[in-house]
């Protein structure tokens, strides 16, 4: 039987509503699959004719996409069905990833993420740097650890510049070369010299950079923790110095190889030289001897072959082959008494090439048995770079470094990284209630311009000084004096540029919010506000610095997602509205309880009434079960009463001098914004009558919620002048607490010095009685003894006349004692006993006997605790 072809219908380029808002994705880019139109008749095909196609209804709703096909052949139906359901099977799944990768690109691409990556990357030292730094940005794929990772390898960075030691500027290192040299010697081909000597750069540079962390290391070894995790990577360097010895051998500076490469190089450039001289006497002998006939000759080198050139058309005086002229005016001639010697020439140049090559293919055999290494060292080279410019582009723009943490935690808890250091989520407790605390960040692309500008102005004003001092002579006053307006008009337009500094924003909110809704005039930083959360976001998750003034805290997010600007869709014909709606569609469909969503004017482009119906709703749907954080803005009035029936949701507007008609660029936070069209109108003299009727139509409920709101403005602005004036007070109060302080401490400091000085009187006076009285018990002493001298003179003959006599010893006592009686008053009491109590009149009390010594003339007392050894006059009975 004859076979149909099923009849196949594009889909409508304008989705349904139902489409839009399913939350099934719908890529921008690819366009959506076509459908099978099935009627009631049976379609026959040839069954070669269809198994490659595929059929998908997920854009709309559908999960199980089928297909009603009826086969003639019916042998070949079931094969072809699971064919087929395994293609639609296999095409959904493609067309759901590709469809949240081009959510994440067009949020990226409105971010402006990529114009970041290239600010970022300008501060890498290699093209290769420069390229891997966009790769790492642009990637946005790790994970929490990694995220940790990469902010401990560009704090380490940051830590190493401010050193000064350790330096990772790899200006001079060309990886490019590197690179070339490592393919070359793996694919066994000779290196060329300029290879070689960027290999011998990379080399000399890694080694340096080890020297001197090692030195740093010396000097300090909490350098190396602080230097983690790159300083393990730097370590783990390994130089072959015997091949860069090698190589500075045999490569000159300029890359050519060196005549010492070899002997044979050496001989055969010899000879080369030797034929060159040959040459140019002939030529000169030749070109000297006919220069009278043929005035305009000159020596060329045509293909390494030496000849003559004249700027007339013929040489007829030389005998030699006529060569082509390659500007077509004059000949060339090279003469045969030459030609032998060129040929010579031509021949030895060849050796010499072979020489060079026999060099060079001995360096890439020695680079051959280290090639593992110098790869691994290019790759680090080019990794060490990329850190380097996420370091120094913090730096550059004064950015600090980003606290984040896993969301959904329960307190504060701690991951310990690849460097060994201990990650806590909530380390401050003073942000311990904020899940976002950005204070004064910046959009770091404005800031970047700002800069750019800056640098433009006054690179144009010192151009222009320079330029007016050159010419300064010789000109006249007005010339002067108009070049003095063009220098002044400069100079202004620098000292506007420094003084127009971007505005940073605040961004402080609380973990029980999910939805914040900004409101407030066009023009009025809205959307900038959007883009710096989201930069900040994403540039947290990518290891760099956050461009705010103070330590900021920020959750990881596993995606940022946005809706910003108004754009259409002209491949698949939507409009602005639509177009909005799908994108909300896919980031609803593809955002997880991590993710970060950026709206900017959530439900406009549509009927008031029902834009801001759509709005409320879409927003419930987020802070229900959507990301982990939605912020939006709106000029919807609706949907600032959120707030008071869910406190998921948070209010915020940016506010607006009514008194110049400018926006602050500032956030107030819970406040509302209210309209200040019809006032901004007012003052810009719009006709009382069509200002009244204005109001009017307004309407009076619409009036009183603007008096609420300016009432609760007015009570934001007292609060927050009160809370100033409390923490002035506060600072107050600290200082005086510090002074009190600091005056409690000196007179603690007075009062022990006055103690001290005490004691040591009183030591000193001390010190001074116990030398009288010491001196006053010597002088009593030896009067006792001189008074005791004629005693014991006397004693002594009677003792010698008791010896004679021993006949008459009982006289001889009688007589002993009568002399004792007759000694004088001051030792006529009897010597103490041991345990007899005596008056020590040092010490003015009683003391007790312990031992007597009537030789030494000495007794030992206890005076209560103390043990003394006396002398007999110092006591009484």
């Amino acid at each position: 039987m004859r076979a149909t072809r099923p009849t196949i219908h594009k889909a409508a380029s304008r989705p349904t509503p139902h489409a839009a808002l399913s939350g099934h994705p719908v890529s921008s880019e690819k366009p959506v699959p076509p459908l099978v139109a099935v009627g009631s008749q049976t379609l026959r095909h040839r069954h070669t004719e269809l198994p490659e196609m595929l059929f998908s209804c997920a854009p709309f709703g559908i999960s199980n996409p089928i297909v009603f096909l009826t086969f003639t052949n019916l042998g070949h139906r079931a094969s072809n069905l699971l064919k087929t359901k395994r293609a639609a099977s296999i095409s959904s799944l493609n067309y759901q990833s590709a469809t949240a990768s081009q959510a994440h690109h067009d949020s990226l691409r409105v971010l402006e993420w990529d114009k970041l990556c290239d600010s970022v990357a300008s501060f890498a030292r290699t093209s290769l740097g420069r390229e891997a730094t966009k790769a790492q940005l642009w990637s946005l794929s790790q994970t929490y650890e990694e995220s940790l990772r990469l902010l401990d390898e560009t704090n380490a960075a940051v830590e190493m510049r401010k050193h000064g030691g350790c330096s990772l500027d790899f200006t001079g290192v060309n990886v490019v070369l590197v690179q070339s040299a490592i393919q070359h010697v793996r694919r066994s081909s000779p290196l060329d010299g300029d290879e070689a000597l960027a290999v011998v750069a990379m080399l000399q540079y890694a080694e340096n950079l080890q020297s001197n962390l090692k030195a740093a290391i010396k000097e300090d070894a909490d350098w190396y923790t602080r230097f983690m995790p790159l300083s393990e990577v730097i370590m783990e360097f390994e130089v072959n110095r015997s091949l860069v010895k090698l190589i500075q051998q045999v490569i000159d500076e300029d890359g050519s190889v060196k005549d010492s490469a070899s002997p044979n190089l050496k001989r055969l450039r010899s000879q080369v030289r030797t034929l060159e001289g040959k040459i140019n006497q002939l030529m000169d002998s030749l070109i000297r001897n006919d220069k009278s006939e043929t005035p305009s000759l000159e020596v060329s080198n045509v293909d390494g072959r030496w000849c003559i050139k004249s700027t007339a058309n013929e040489l007829k005086i030389f005998k030699g082959l006529l060569l082509p002229s390659r500007s077509g005016i004059g000949s060339i001639v090279e003469p045969l008494s030459a030609i032998p010697l060129n040929d010579e020439l031509q021949r030895t140049r060849v050796l010499v090439s072979e020489a060079e090559a026999e060099v060079l293919s001995m360096l890439t055999e020695k680079m051959q048995m280290d090639l593992d290494n110098i790869e691994q060292l290019s790759n680090r080279i080019i990794q060490l770079d990329v850190v380097h410019a996420r370091a120094t582009y913090g730096l550059s723009f004064g950015g600090t470094y980003p606290k984040i943490f896993l969301p959904g935690g329960h307190g504060p808890s701690t991951l310990t990284n690849l460097s060994g250091n201990k990650h806590q989520q909530v380390s401050d407790p003073s942000k311990s209630e904020w899940v976002l605390y950005l204070p004064k960040a910046y959009h770091p692309l404005l800031l970047h311009q700002h800069r750019e500008n800056l640098q433009k102005a006054r690179k144009e004003l010192k151009n222009a000084t320079m330029e007016i001092k050159r010419k300064v002579q010789g000109e006249n006053v007005a010339q002067k004096a108009g070049k003095d307006t063009n220098i002044s008009s400069l100079e202004f337009k620098a000292k506007e540029l420094e003084q127009a500094r971007p505005i940073p924003v605040d961004f402080f909110i609380a973990k029980k919010t999910r939805v914040l809704v900004i409101t407030g005039p066009n023009t009025g930083g809205k959307t900038i506000c959007l883009k710096t959360v989201g930069l900040a976001a994403m540039m947290a998750k990518s290891g760099l610095y956050v461009l705010c003034s103070e330590s900021v805290q920020i959750p990881w997010f596993d995606s940022v997602f946005a809706d910003i600007g108004d754009e259409q869709s002209l491949t698949q014909s939507l409009s602005t509205f639509s177009s909005h709606l799908k994108h909300i569609s896919d980031i609803q469909s593809q955002s997880t309880s991590r993710s970060l969503v950026l709206l900017d004017e959530v439900g406009a482009g549509t009927n008031p009434l029902e834009g801001a119906a759509l709005g409320m709703s879409l927003l419930e749907s987020f802070a229900e079960t959507g990301a982990l954080l939605t912020i939006a803005t709106t000029h919807h009035g609706e949907l600032k009463t959120l707030k008071y029936s869910n406190e998921a949701f948070e209010n915020a507007c940016m506010e607006f001098d009514e008194v110049k008609l400018k926006p602050t660029y500032r956030i107030l936070w819970g406040v509302p914004g209210r309209s200040n069209a019809i006032n901004i109108a007012e003052r810009l003299g719009l006709p009382g009558k069509v200002v009244d009727n204005a109001r009017e139509l307004y309407g009076a409920a619409s009036a009183g919620i603007d008096e609420v709101i300016i009432d609760m403005e007015r009570l934001k602005q007292d609060f927050q002048e009160l809370l100033h004036e409390g923490q002035h007070h506060l600072m107050l109060s600290r200082e005086s607490y510090e002074k009190l302080l600091v005056a409690k401490r000196k007179i603690m400091e007075h009062s022990s010095d006055q103690r001290y000085r005490k004691i040591r009187e009183i030591s000193e006076a001390a010190a001074m009685a116990r030398s009288i009285l010491h001196k006053k018990v010597r002088t009593r002493r030896a009067s006792a003894i001189q008074s005791l001298q004629p005693t014991l003179t006397h004693t002594s003959q009677h003792k010698l006349e008791t010896n004679s006599q021993r006949t008459r010893i009982d006289d001889g006592h009688s007589t002993e004692n009568r002399s004792a009686s007759s000694l004088s008053p001051s030792v006529k009491f009897e010597l103490p006993k041991v345990g007899n109590m005596v008056f020590v009149s040092s010490l003015g009390k009683k003391a007790a006997v312990l031992r007597v010594d009537p030789s030494k003339e000495e007794i030992v007392v206890q005076a209560g605790n103390m043990k003394l050894k006396l002398k007999l006059d110092d006591i009484k009975a």
